[in-house]
C-alpha cells in the first residue's frame, strides 16, 4: 500500500504549480512588459501545460470517485473521454516538453548561464522559484508516470502532434524577433541564419526523441509491451 495515495500527490503537485505560476506572474520584470509577455518563454508555457495537465489528472480522480459504483453509461463515457485527454496530454505535451525544458535549460546554464538565464535575473527570480520552473518539473512528471498507466496514441499521431507544437513555438519565436528585433533567448543572437536553422531542427528532433523516451518508459514501467 502506498504511503501517500497518488490522488493526493497529484493534488499537491497541482497546488505547487499554481503557487509557482502565481509567484512568477507577480514578479515585475521588464521582459513581462514587452511583446509576447510571459508567453514568449517556453518555461512559462511548460508551467501552464503542467498545471493544466495535473488539473485534468485531479479532475479525472474526482470523476472516477464520483462514478464509482454508478451504472450510468453516460458518466462512464465522459470519464473515458477525460482519461483519453489526460493520457494524450501526458504523451504529447507534459512529458516531452517538460523533460526538454529541464534538460535544455540546465545543459546551457552549466555551459554559460548568460546564454539562457542571465545573472541579472537573480535580482528578480529567487532560487526556489527558478528550481520550481526548471528542476521539479522532471521528478513530478516521473512520479505521475510511475503511479499511473497512460495510454499513448499511435506513434505517427503522437510524433505529428509533437512536431506541430515544436514548429509552432519556433515560428512564434521567429515572429517575436520579426516584430521586436530581439531574440527571446540570448543564445540565438550568436548564431548565424544557417546555424539557427540547424539549431531549430535539432530542437524539434530532441523533443521527438523525448516523446519516444516517454513511450518506452511508460511501456517498461507498466509492462504493456512484450
Amino acid at each position: 500500500m502506498a504511503l501517500v495515495p497518488c490522488q493526493v500527490l497529484r493534488a499537491a503537485i497541482l497546488l505547487s504549480y499554481c503557487s509557482i505560476l502565481c509567484n512568477y506572474k507577480a514578479i515585475d520584470m521588464p521582459a513581462h512588459q514587452t511583446y509576447g509577455g510571459s508567453w514568449k518563454f517556453l518555461t512559462f508555457i511548460d508551467l501552464v501545460i503542467q498545471a493544466v495537465f495535473f488539473g485534468i489528472c485531479v479532475l479525472t480522480d474526482l470523476s472516477s470517485l464520483l462514478t464509482k459504483g454508478n451504472d450510468s453509461q453516460e458518466q462512464e463515457r465522459q470519464l473515458k473521454k477525460l482519461i483519453s485527454l489526460r493520457d494524450w496530454m501526458m504523451a504529447v505535451l507534459a512529458f516531452p516538453i517538460g523533460v526538454f525544458v529541464v534538460t535544455m535549460f540546465w545543459s546551457i546554464y552549466i555551459y554559460d548561464r548568460e546564454l539562457v538565464y542571465p545573472k541579472l535575473l537573480d535580482n528578480f527570480i529567487p532560487a526556489w522559484l527558478n528550481h520550481g520552473m526548471h528542476t521539479t518539473v522532471l521528478p513530478f512528471i516521473l512520479i505521475e508516470m510511475r503511479t499511473t498507466h497512460h495510454q499513448y496514441p499511435s506513434r505517427s499521431c503522437g510524433l505529428a502532434a509533437v512536431c506541430t507544437f515544436a514548429v509552432g513555438y519556433i515560428l512564434w519565436v521567429c515572429w517575436i524577433h520579426h516584430v521586436t528585433g530581439v531574440w527571446v533567448y540570448p543564445l540565438l543572437e550568436y548564431l548565424s541564419p544557417g546555424v539557427k536553422i540547424i539549431f531549430f531542427a535539432a530542437v524539434t528532433i530532441i523533443i521527438n526523441i523525448f516523446y519516444l523516451l516517454g513511450e518506452v518508459l511508460n511501456n517498461y514501467i507498466w509492462d504493456t509491451q512484450k
